[in-house]
């Protein structure tokens, strides 16, 4: 079975890769076909996805760069 892909906006992650999805949403496979993948979607919400089972993790539609929220201010001045 298994072979799942999921979409989801990453929330959080750990040391093992274990990761938090938020609004994730399952693509579905072909009843006629397991191993293709339809256009058809499952919404799961807020998920938990274990490191040990994840085989790939990719942006979709890019990324942006944020702030450091634990850079000190004294680090920020020596710039």
């Amino acid at each position: 079975m298994g072979g799942r892909e999921v979409e989801g906006i990453m929330k959080s992650y750990d040391a093992l890769l274990n990761l938090v999805l938020d609004d994730t949403k399952e693509f579905l496979k072909s009843a006629d076909d397991p191993s293709k993948l339809t256009d058809e979607t499952r919404p799961l919400g807020l998920t938990v996805c274990r490191g040990t089972s994840i085989m790939l993790v990719c942006p979709t539609n890019g990324f942006e760069e944020i702030a450091n929220p634990f850079l000190q201010e004294d680090e920020e001045e020596a710039d």
